[in-house]
């Protein structure tokens, strides 16, 4: 027997016979599809939203006090809305024209007709809305407001009716920076981030009443979360140090704790893919895989942008979405990856 090239065939006395083809590289966690650029803004941009349907994106210009969007497909920016003053989240308010987008300025979180953007109505929570989180099985929506950024000591979790706008509950914590909230369909609760307590609130979604606090550990500054409800767990990511902390939803308990990207201000989890997107602000996306409950490992650290530390995960397209925040510098930009297969990793 003897070889050939560099290893390309083996050849045996009774014939040359191609040798077993080398083993197919994996799928990358993340290709980069697109990128357009947004100059002349400043400071930090916030959350992002979907509309699949009529193949939009939108991108709360938080310090610029716009609301931009873009083709969903092809990036292209299509408008600039600028009747807002801080805008933080976008929600579209589902089997309505309707969009709610949540603004910490005076003028209160705003309710928009989706196709000529005019806006119709206002939702009176206290000063500063923020993050806004969906709950489809009881079809209200959960806007975090009040703290030290509006000058106040508490925060609030308003419970609105997103048709009407009306508040229907809130509930006061003892805290001036009340961050991401998750909540369970197949269950009665709801995870709060508390970001100056460094822990998170267990809420129970019936009677709006905290059930239980779990310390975030050895870290500080708990601002991002995700849940994976099947698997019972939550992945809560830190500034200071910048960490992921896996808590068993059972009982509140760290089962992990992983390194991921610096300044982050969203955590994705991809069911389809068992996987954790974590964008940072230092220039990478950091891609983990669950092996299972217990067990995760870091696959890789795509490059992304300074300052792209918030995103959107759209597993109805398989992309990622990540928005790069100017800071200091002027001009920013969207940039979007697409996800392998589901199973081919």
């Amino acid at each position: 027997m003897k070889f050939i090239g560099i290893g390309a065939l083996v050849l045996l006395t009774m014939g040359a016979i191609p040798a077993a083809p080398a083993a197919a590289q994996a799928a990358p966690p993340l290709k980069l599809l697109g990128r357009v650029a947004l100059p002349g803004y400043t400071g930090d941009f916030d959350h992002l939203t979907a509309d699949i349907k009529t193949n939009r994106l939108f991108l709360a210009a938080e310090d610029h006090g716009t609301l931009e969007v873009f083709n969903l497909r092809t990036g292209a920016r299509e408008k600039t809305l600028r009747s807002f003053e801080t805008p933080h989240a976008i929600f579209l308010v589902p089997g309505t024209n309707r969009m709610i987008v949540t603004d910490s300025g005076k003028g209160l979180s705003r309710i928009l007709d989706e196709t000529s953007y005019k806006v119709i109505g206002t939702i009176k929570t206290a000063p500063g809305a923020d993050s806004a989180t969906y709950d489809p099985s009881s079809g209200h929506l959960y806007i975090v407001s009040g703290g030290k950024d509006v000058g106040m000591k508490d925060s609030f979790l308003n419970e609105v009716d997103p048709k009407t706008g009306q508040v229907l509950r809130k509930l006061r914590f003892d805290s001036d920076h009340t961050e991401a909230v998750r909540i369970e369909q197949n269950g009665s609760r709801m995870f709060v981030n508390i970001a100056d307590h460094d822990e998170v609130d267990v809420v129970d979604k019936t009677t709006l009443k905290i059930i239980g606090r779990w310390p975030i550990e050895g870290a500080h500054t708990n601002l991002c979360m995700a849940l994976d409800e099947a698997d019972h767990r939550l992945f809560v990511v830190t500034r200071n140090p910048t960490k992921m902390f896996v808590l068993d939803t059972d009982n509140g308990k760290t089962v992990a704790t992983l390194d991921v990207p610096a300044i982050v201000d969203g955590v994705f989890y991809d069911r389809a893919r068992k996987r954790i997107y974590v964008p940072g602000a230092v220039g990478a996306v950091g891609v983990y895989q669950q092996t299972d409950a217990d067990h995760y490992q870091e696959v890789a650290r795509v490059k992304s942008a300074e300052g792209a530390k918030s995103g959107l995960l759209v597993p109805a397209l398989d992309r990622l979405y990540v928005a790069a925040s100017p800071g200091k510098r002027v001009g920013g930009a969207i940039l979007w990856y697409g996800l392998p297969q589901a199973g081919t990793n």
